[in-house]
């Protein structure tokens, strides 16, 4: 038996409600600005009390706004329902390999996130319970689910990449499209009972599944008691790792005292003349202060891979050892690949903060390692290319 399934019942894009999701955002007025532009947009469902009509309430007090948003997106046309299917996803760019996935459900009791615990999906990373427990809320509102988790299949991924590619290639016209803000083109097409859907759903869940984005939803699907999550199956082919930086936006010490702290720790600091630029490897931070930049060589401790990753000394040896900041203190700002260098240097440079941490990507091989050995990730440590598209493929939750 597989551990991936059909949507028994799925609301289907018509177009223009695809959206990034709902944390992919270092401002929050990004979100306001984007529903703004587009009201059909599902940010407008996905984060309610940062819709225009609905700003200056809680997120749960703009939960009833959410419903009527999804309701009235069902009734004017902006979704059409299907049964019992499974959807090919095709992202496509100029100058970039096409990435594939599989919109279907994933029972949720596979989740695993030790080594001691038995399950094919892999959760990797600590996370940000109020998050959780906000994903939990909307979804026993809408009843629906809007927000697929990105899962990389380790086991089978070459033959499901090739098999989604052959589908996609003789599939005809896509149902619908969308494009993102960085131009890709996001086209789906629906595949119905049959053989073609088994064999994909066999595929698709056949080898251990990776959480690459979407932590917090699938603990949500756990803490609300769902029996299965909506999920994108994609392949190690058709991914990357970008950056994924820090912006602190208010020390608890001076500049000067932090840096001899982290020298005191052993590590070895050195000033960059001119911008301040991603690491081109790891080993070395970045760290912007007003008025200047410098390279940060963080000691490594005695351990294995994990405890020497970049995010991981970043999180131990700066933030908590050199600050006295937990990882989610509101004073730090996790800003996502999508985002370049300049715009988290800007940010100290006109005062709206005053640290950049700008940390190297982690490989996709050493993310595959750390999460086949249940181990666990850093917060925020990963950045996906390209990001499943939220809003294209709904999933109405049974009952």
């Amino acid at each position: 038996m597989t551990v991936v399934h059909p949507i028994a019942r799925a609301w289907i894009t018509t177009g223009g409600t695809g959206a990034q999701n709902y944390d992919e955002f270092a401002d929050d007025a990004e979100i306001t600005a984007i529903i703004e532009a587009n009201p059909h947009s599902a940010l407008g469902i996905e984060m309610p009390h940062r819709a225009p009509g609905s700003l200056g309430k809680s997120f749960l007090d703009a939960l009833p706004d959410a419903v009527a948003r999804l309701a009235e997106a069902k009734a004017d046309g902006s979704y059409t329902p299907a049964e019992q299917v499974v959807v090919l996803y095709r992202i496509t760019a100029p100058g970039e390999e096409p990435a594939y996935g599989l919109f279907a459900m994933v029972d949720t009791d596979q989740i695993s996130t030790r080594a001691d615990e038995p399950g094919l999906v892999i959760r990797n990373e600590d996370v940000f319970i109020a998050k959780v427990r906000e994903r939990v809320a909307l979804a026993e509102a809408l009843g629906h689910l809007l927000s697929p988790v990105l899962l990389l299949q380790t086991g089978r991924g070459e033959e499901l990449h090739e098999a989604l590619a052959a589908a996609t290639e003789s599939a005809g016209a896509p149902a619908a499209t969308d494009t993102d803000q960085a131009g890709r083109t996001h086209a789906i097409w629906l595949v119905g009972p049959g053989p073609e859907q088994d064999r994909l759903t066999t595929l698709a869940g056949g080898g251990e599944l990776v959480v690459a984005d979407g932590n917090h939803r699938s603990l949500a699907a756990q803490t609300g008691n769902l029996p299965r999550f909506l999920a994108v199956v994609t392949t190690p082919r058709s991914v990357a790792i970008q950056p994924y930086n820090r912006l602190v936006s208010e020390l608890t010490t001076s500049g000067a005292e932090l840096l001899d702290r982290l020298r005191a720790a052993g590590a070895e600091v050195t000033p960059i003349d001119g911008p301040v630029e991603v690491p081109a490897a790891g080993g070395t931070v970045h760290l912007r202060l007003p008025g200047q930049g410098y390279a940060v060589r963080l000691p490594h401790v005695d351990g294995g891979p994990l405890d020497n990753l970049d995010h991981t000394l970043v999180e131990r040896l700066l933030l908590r050892d050199a600050l006295g900041l937990d990882p989610g203190d509101k004073r730090i700002t996790y800003v996502g690949g999508d985002y370049p260098a300049s715009w988290l240097t800007g940010e100290v440079d006109a005062g709206r903060a005053e640290l950049a941490i700008l940390i190297a990507p982690v490989t996709v091989d050493d993310f595959v390692a750390v999460n086949l050995a249940r181990e666990k990730m850093p917060r925020k440590s990963t950045w996906f290319t390209p990001k499943a598209r939220g809003g294209l493929v709904v999933a109405e939750l049974a009952g």
